[in-house]
């Protein structure tokens, strides 16, 4: 069983100058949107690759804690102590800590796409049913489109939607925001 850390006892160490490295396992657009202050990015698929990186205390972190666990389960117990923040950065936040933020957007890249993407099925389901059989063709270019981006981690949409401008960088390098 995974060793656990609450976000008040977190920050309760962190104020009193306890050497933890905090490593958020999510995206770097996920991360970007809101971190725990000081946390460093590892990706959950770089973990393994890049242990090396990591101290003798880790605290692991992700949105809810799930990624967090399984990145655990990646690290060798001899080179590492890790715990897992109990709910992740949803928990930091709602326990009132601040994070930081690197970009304009609240939601994270990937969670954008996966709204896109659905929304664009299931108009193209809706009006293939109710106007013309010619809507599918917009779920089966979108259905398309993911198993292309998933074949070769290149995704389109990805790329035209972090073009936007709430995708963009803030003007300073970072902020902090309260929770």
């Amino acid at each position: 069983m995974n060793k656990t850390i609450s976000a008040q006892e977190l920050s309760r160490q962190l104020k009193s100058g306890s050497r933890l490295q905090i490593v958020d396992v999510r995206s770097p657009g996920e991360y970007n949107v809101g971190h725990i202050p000081g946390a460093i990015n590892i990706p959950l698929e770089q973990v393994e690759a890049r242990h090396a990186d990591l101290q003798s205390d880790v605290v692991l972190v992700c949105k809810s804690g799930t990624r967090a666990t399984m990145a655990c389960a990646r690290i060798p117990s001899d080179l590492t102590n890790s715990v897992i923040l109990e709910g992740g950065t949803e928990a930091w936040k709602q326990a009132g800590h601040s994070v930081v933020a690197s970009a304009n957007s609240t939601w994270a890249l990937e969670r954008q796409v996966r709204f896109g993407a659905g929304l664009m099925v299931l108009t193209g389901t809706i009006l293939g049913v109710t106007v013309a059989p010619g809507w599918f063709g917009l779920a089966g270019f979108v259905g398309a489109g993911l198993t292309f981006a998933g074949l070769t981690d290149i995704c389109g949409f990805a790329i035209l939607l972090g073009a936007m401008p709430w995708n963009k960088p803030k003007q300073k390098n970072s902020v902090e925001v309260r929770a």
